[in-house]
This record gives C-alpha cells, sequence and structure tokens, in this order.
C-alpha cells in the first residue's frame, strides 16, 4: 500500500497507509486519541490522506471530555449489573462531569451511589477495552430489541433528543463494544464515540456526585427516569482539588450566606425566581446601586425611567415578539368589557411585563428631533424586567424571572460605535474593578456562519459583517484575551460579553455591549446630520452589572459573604467588656454614625467572648472593643476580621481611619495607618 502525507501535531510527515493513533503516539503515554481536521476521534482511527492530525491528552479538554464520556458507558454497564432489565437513556459528558439516564430502575439511594462506583472500579480495573464498530439500522434495531429509548434514537435518526449519541451516516450508526481480554463484549451502547481505548485510563480520578429525577427527552408528559451523575478527572490529585473547590463553593453559596446574614430570601408565598431584601440586604444593594447610578452620571449618560408594563404592540415592533416571546411572561387582557352576561362588548388590549428596556428607550430618543450634535446620546436606567424561566431553572439570585438590569442604550453614528464600544468596556471594567473584580476575559458572540441557526437572526449579511468588525475592533484596544462565541449573539446583533472569575476561579458573565442596527430601523429612527440629511443611528446596548440581584449574589459568593467596608450593610460593631462601658460604646457608635457609618452596639445579656464569636460570624469589617483602659484611655480596640487586634488607638483617630478607609472604597480589610494609630 502506498504512503500518505498528512499534517501530525503542526508538522508535515509521510507514513505508511494503515496508521493509526496508536501505532503513531504509542511511546506517547498521556496521547488518548486524536483529532482530526479538528474533530476527536478514537485512537485507533487510521490517518487519512491530506489531513491534520493532532493528539488529544488526557488532562486537556478534549481529553476530559472523552475520559468523562467513558465513564458513562462504565457506569451504564454498572447499572445493568445491577438492574438487567433497565431502559438505557443517553450519557454524555457535561462540564465537570457526566451523567446517564435509566428507566425502569428503583430510586437511586446513597447506598446505590456507593455500591455503583465499587461496580465500575472493578470494571475500570479489568481494563476493558472501548472498540467502535460500524452496523446497519436495521441490525441496530435487532440488537437493541429490549432497549425501548436506544430504539426511539434508532428510529428517528438520533434527532430526538438533545445530546443523542448516534452518529447517523446514510443507513450507518455507530456502536461501542466493551471488550475484555479473552475478546468477549462485556457490554455495549449505541454511540458517537469517541472513547478511550481502554477503562484503565480512567482510573481513580472519578466519582458518583448525586442522583435526580429526569424525563426522556427532557419533556415533563414523557417517562420519568433516574440520572445519575458523577465527576471524572485525569488523577485522584485532581478529583481531590475539585470536590475541594465544590465544599469551598458550597460555603459560600449565595442562597446559604444570604440567610445566614439576613440580606435577602424567596419566599413561597412570593413565587420562585423572586427575592425580597431584607434591611441588610436592602443597604447592599442600595450601595451598589448608588455608587453605578454616580458612575453613569459623570461618564455622561442620562438617566431616565420607563414603566413596567407595555401594550404588545410595542414588542413586536421590536422585534421582540415573536423572536423572544418564550421568554416573556404571557400577556394580560386590559380595558375588556362585559355585559351582564358575561359576554365580551369590548375587545381587551395585551399588555406584557416587560423584558427588556430598549423598545422604551427608543420611544424617548423619537420623542423629538434629534442632531448629529447630540450623538453620542447615552440613556441609563435601572429598569425592573420580568422573564418567564422556568421554575426549574430558576436559582437564587443567578437566575430569576424579575431582575433590576443597570441598561444603557447609546444612540451614536456608525463612525462612532468602535470608540463607543471600546470607551465603555474600559467604562466596564473600571466599574467591577471598583468591586474588587480583577480578572476578565472578553466573549464575542456572533451569528453562527454555517447557517444552521439562521432563522434565529435578523438583518443582512453586511450589517452583520460591519457590527461583528466594530466589536472585534473594540475587543482588540483592550488587550485582554477574546473568546469566540458563535452562535450566541442576540437574534438583532452581535454582543461582548466580559467574563469574570471570582475568588475560587469560577466564570461568571457581568457586563454585556451589543451591537443593534435592527431597532433604529424598526422604530423609524432618525438624527439630522451635518449635512442635512436623515440618516439611521447606530444602537448599543449595554449592562455594566448585567442584572443588580445576580451581581448581588455573585459579589456574595466572592467574598463568602465578608463584604468590603464600604459595602458592608454592618460596619463597625462596638462591644463593651462589661456592662458598665455601655455607655461609653453608645457616645462612640453615635460619633461614627455622625460621620455616616452604618454602626452597631451589641448591649445584650450575651457573655463577652460570644459577642466577639457573633461579630465574627456575621461577618462585620470592623470590631471596636472597649474595657477600662479603653475609657481612661479616651480609645478603643480594633479587631479585624481575620482575628489580628490593635489595642489603644484614640478615638478621635479610630473615626477618621474608619471613615478615610470607607469612603476611599478600600476592598481590603486592613486599614491603612493602623498600625500607626
Amino acid at each position: 500500500m502506498p504512503d500518505i502525507s498528512l499534517v501530525i501535531d503542526g508538522h508535515e510527515h509521510t507514513v505508511p497507509a494503515g496508521t493509526t493513533g496508536t501505532t503513531w503516539f504509542e511511546k506517547s503515554r498521556d496521547v488518548v486519541a486524536i483529532k482530526v481536521d479538528g474533530t476527536p476521534r478514537d485512537l485507533e482511527t487510521p490517518f487519512e490522506e491530506g489531513t491534520t492530525v493532532e493528539g488529544i491528552t488526557l488532562a486537556s479538554e478534549d481529553g476530559l471530555n472523552i475520559l468523562r464520556h467513558s465513564a458513562t458507558h462504565v457506569l451504564a454497564q454498572a447499572v445493568q449489573d445491577v438492574f438487567p432489565d433497565v431502559n438505557l437513556g443517553i450519557g454524555p459528558f457535561i462540564t465537570d462531569g457526566f451523567y446517564y439516564d435509566f428507566g425502569n430502575i428503583d430510586a437511586v439511594t446513597p447506598e446505590l451511589l456507593r455500591d455503583l462506583e465499587k461496580r465500575m472500579k472493578r470494571i475500570i480495573k479489568e481494563g476493558q477495552r472501548f472498540v467502535r464498530r460500524e452496523i446497519r439500522e436495521e441490525e441496530a434495531v435487532v440488537e437493541l430489541a429490549e432497549q425501548p429509548y436506544k430504539l426511539e434514537l434508532v428510529n428517528t435518526k438520533g434527532k430526538g433528543a438533545e445530546g443523542a449519541s448516534v452518529e447517523v451516516g446514510g443507513a450507518t450508526l455507530t456502536m461501542y463494544d466493551n471488550v475484555r481480554r479473552d475478546g468477549s463484549v462485556a457490554w455495549k451502547d449505541l454511540c458517537r464515540g469517541p472513547h478511550l481505548p481502554s477503562t484503565k485510563l480512567i482510573g481513580n480520578g472519578f466519582a458518583l456526585t448525586k442522583a435526580s429525577a429526569a424525563y426522556w427527552k427532557g419533556d415533563q408528559a414523557g417517562d420519568q427516569l433516574q440520572r445519575i451523575y458523577g465527576t471524572a478527572w485525569a488523577s485522584k490529585e485532581d478529583l481531590v482539588a475539585y470536590q475541594e473547590r465544590i465544599k469551598e463553593a458550597e460555603r459560600r453559596d449565595h442562597r446559604r450566606l444570604g440567610a445566614e446574614l439576613d440580606l435577602f430570601s424567596f419566599p413561597e408565598e412570593i413565587g420562585p425566581g423572586l427575592v425580597v431584601f431584607h434591611p441588610k440586604g436592602g443597604i447592599l444593594r442600595h450601595e451598589i446601586e448608588s455608587y453605578v447610578t454616580d458612575r453613569h452620571k459623570k461618564a455622561g449618560f442620562d438617566f431616565v425611567r420607563t414603566p413596567e408594563i407595555s401594550k404588545g404592540g410595542l414588542f413586536h415592533t421590536s422585534g421582540h415578539l415573536p423572536y423572544y416571546a418564550d421568554t416573556m411572561f404571557p400577556p394580560m387582557l386590559v380595558d375588556e368589557e362585559r355585559d351582564e352576561e358575561g359576554n365580551v362588548t369590548k375587545a381587551g388590549q395585551e399588555y406584557y411585563l416587560k423584558a427588556m428596556n430598549c423598545p422604551m428607550h427608543n420611544l424617548i430618543f423619537r420623542s423629538r428631533g434629534r442632531s448629529y450634535r447630540e450623538l453620542p446620546l447615552r440613556f441609563y436606567e435601572l429598569g425592573h424586567d420580568y422573564r418567564y424561566e422556568k421554575s426549574g431553572v430558576v436559582h437564587g439570585l443567578t437566575r430569576m424571572r424579575g431582575f433590576t438590569q443597570d441598561d444603557s442604550h447609546t444612540y451614536c453614528t456608525p463612525e462612532q460605535a468602535s470608540e463607543e464600544i471600546r470607551t465603555q468596556i474600559e467604562f466596564f471594567l473600571s466599574i467591577l474593578s471598583a468591586f474588587g473584580l480583577k480578572d476578565f476575559y472578553l466573549e464575542l458572540s456572533t451569528r453562527d456562519e454555517d447557517g444552521k441557526k439562521k432563522d434565529k437572526f435578523i438583518g443582512s449579511d453586511e450589517d452583520w459583517a460591519a457590527a461583528t468588525k466594530a466589536l472585534e475592533d473594540a475587543c482588540a484596544a483592550t488587550g485582554l484575551d477574546l473568546v469566540p462565541d458563535p452562535g450566541g449573539a442576540a437574534f438583532y446583533g452581535p454582543k461582548v460579553s466580559v467574563q469574570v472569575k471570582d475568588a475560587i476561579g469560577r466564570t461568571w458573565q457581568m457586563s454585556t455591549i451589543q451591537y443593534d442596527f435592527n431597532q433604529p430601523d424598526r422604530f423609524d429612527l432618525e438624527y439630522t446630520a451635518a449635512d442635512g440629511s436623515r440618516q439611521r443611528p447606530v444602537m448599543i446596548h449595554s449592562a455594566k452589572l448585567g442584572s443588580v440581584e445576580r451581581f448581588i449574589g455573585v459579589l456574595t459568593e466572592h467574598y463568602a459573604g465578608a463584604f468590603p467596608a464600604w459595602l458592608a450593610p454592618v460596619q463597625v460593631r462596638l462591644i463593651p467588656v462589661a456592662e458598665a462601658f455601655d455607655g461609653y460604646v453608645t457616645d462612640v457608635a453615635a460619633r461614627l454614625r455622625e460621620r455616616g457609618v452604618r454602626v452597631e452596639t451589641d448591649l445584650s445579656d450575651d457573655r463577652f467572648g460570644k459577642k466577639i464569636r457573633n461579630a465574627s460570624k456575621d461577618k462585620i469589617p470592623f470590631t471596636l472593643i472597649a474595657g477600662g483602659d479603653d475609657v481612661e484611655a479616651g480609645a478603643v480596640s480594633f479587631r479585624l476580621r481575620d482575628g489580628s487586634q490593635h489595642n489603644g488607638v484614640p478615638v478621635e483617630r479610630a473615626v477618621e481611619l474608619i471613615v478615610s478607609h470607607i469612603e476611599g472604597r478600600n476592598n481590603a480589610d486592613q486599614i491603612d495607618g493602623l498600625d500607626e494609630a
């Protein structure tokens, strides 16, 4: 057979026909699969003429995905050992892990999870090979006769379920056999792959994590299944590190901290995805909103206010209906009139809760003639919006039905767009930095270029190209890393989002900016150009925090509830060593309060030690203690959140240090100059 030429790991090679990834990478123990022209394939895949091949290592993103997908097969094999009549669903990899859906099995208990883990370890140790084979549809029907969900996937050619692991090439599907060392087949599944060469490579870096109810194809009218989740990593050490991160994330969960610190709650009587802020949470929210609003005013934004409900026609004009209808609350009828018998005598008008503020801002722009001299014109609003998220996906403050956007819309000329976008991205970053968030990268969401989702978007190719170029240029000017997100744009234009890493390395989407060439046309927005002609402005949507509620949730988890003093609901708590000093700490508190400091005194009957522990549990930035020596010296003792203490600080000096620290919006716990006090 003739040799073939191809590119392997960036270098041109000529190899014998029939060479596979297994033979080429046999000395590279960490390579577990290959990528052929960008698509992951099994290591056993033969090389082909003119292709580009890369080795996939186990610890890489692609390698971990393959590892986790292979772990789902081992899990399913273990479940079928326990429940021979199980109905197998689908088993994809997901972020940091995997799951598999099962029908016709008992409810999954912690005891069952432990048993399944033991069975998986035995399968892994056995070193079963993952062997891919092609199979005709009619053959698959015979082999999978006892598996109703798999048969449904075969009959629908894999189109019936998101993530269904079916590869269709004409009338050919792919099956993976788990083959023992003696050549016998231990288990098999209909699957697109790829997989690891052997179960042994899964190693001991996996764990089953939880189980939940699920529905076939995600349809609540469909069969109810048991979904088992797991996680898998390249090593035991990576698994332990992940488990520690999960524990830390649970400790920082804003829903738990919100209750413990008396910040906010989600009463069942109000409904899912709707929050009430308690007094401490209310002041935290006020400080955030006040700072952001003040920054907008200084940056040349004009503050506006719009109603929370509108006639449906407004959203038809904007294009949100029907493009966005599924995410808006159902309309309500207003002004409908009926006679005594209940018959409609006057048709009602459909009104919608607003899910976005831009249509109303357009009406403000259109309310009078505009000149090029006014542009860029920037409207800003803390707009209360409502979106009909399913109750199963709402999550504390980070996924809500009712929320507040620090929303702004800029109207400018096309020539001004790139500079305006660049300026606003820098504005975003400066605001986020003021709250102690520092680690950023940018994500550019565009149309998908292959046209698969083209019906999701409106506008010409030329419009999209110009808008995307403006965003790309603005992003490049920041010097930040830019990650592509094809297909993630809004229906009316591309967007850039600022991605932020928190204190434990998790990524959150925060600020967004979107280029809109659609709504100015739909609303017939115009300005008078320098030559007297009437021109369409470009519309730029932006939100700095995303939503105020979500930002509070992220900030709560970033700081684990220990907010910087300038944001803390209670900034100072005064504790007398004994009841005799109650009057002294009350006077000190009054002096702080006069300077605008949020202060409490603990004059309760609790012992002194418990009062100190309570201040620590409540995450108070500065605890001031006063005993006999302090009173005699006209001083107080500082106790900081890290447990350090500074004694004998004169009251006047203490007040000035605290006020200066707060007014400087310092995000550190330590007070500059306290050591010299």
